[in-house]
């Protein structure tokens, strides 16, 4: 984990290409400190990254976003109100890499949605 004590991954389901996840995320965290004081916001970057070790929890590679063809954030996730979310990612290997198709809710109201290539470090 690059960002430690950020998140826990509260449940890991695999099933094929497809996996769903439910992380916890803390409040706590000095990065919300400075994103931002008084009003934390996860930083975007640090979605990203949650996304790419979830993705090398289940193909067991380390990995690098090589190519990110969509991002939209939907919502703004403040861990003081919304500290679980879930994840969804379609991920399909092709040769040296990752294709992922995301979503992350937290309750009923989609985050974001990702599209990005990672390639396997070699």
């Amino acid at each position: 984990m690059l960002i430690e004590g950020l998140y826990t991954v509260e449940n890991f389901v695999k099933e094929d290409s497809a996996v769903k996840a439910t992380i916890k995320i803390y409040k706590e965290h000095d990065i919300f400190k400075g994103h931002f004081p008084g009003n934390p916001v996860m930083p975007g970057v640090c979605m990203i990254q949650i996304i790419k070790e979830l993705t090398e929890k289940a193909t067991g590679k380390p990995l690098f976003l090589s190519v990110s063809s969509n991002i939209k954030f939907m919502a703004i996730i403040n861990p003081e109100k919304n500290d679980i979310l879930q994840l969804t990612l379609a991920i399909t290997e092709i040769e040296g890499a990752y294709k992922v198709k995301n979503t992350t809710f937290f309750e009923d109201t989609l985050a974001l949605k990702l599209s990005a290539t990672f390639k396997i470090v070699e």
